[in-house]
């Protein structure tokens, strides 16, 4: 069933799908033997607050729709 959704996904494209037995796919085998890392943890965060952004965004925006810069 699986199979038969991807065929008529790639059938609109002009490719060329090729089978490699397991043993000749060495890739494929490779990233499927990749150890997996534990994800990274984020302990601190530093968020600085800009409390004059949204009016440089304001004149920015009013800035790029003037007539020289249009």
């Amino acid at each position: 069933m699986r199979q038969r959704r991807w065929i008529e996904l790639l059938s609109g494209y002009d490719c060329e799908i090729r089978y490699h037995p397991g043993k000749a796919n060495v890739v494929a085998d490779a990233l499927s033997r990749k150890e997996r890392e534990k994800p990274l943890r984020v302990r601190s965060l530093v968020i600085t607050d800009h409390k004059d952004l949204m009016q440089q965004i304001l004149e920015a925006q009013v800035e790029s729709l003037e007539e020289g810069n249009v």
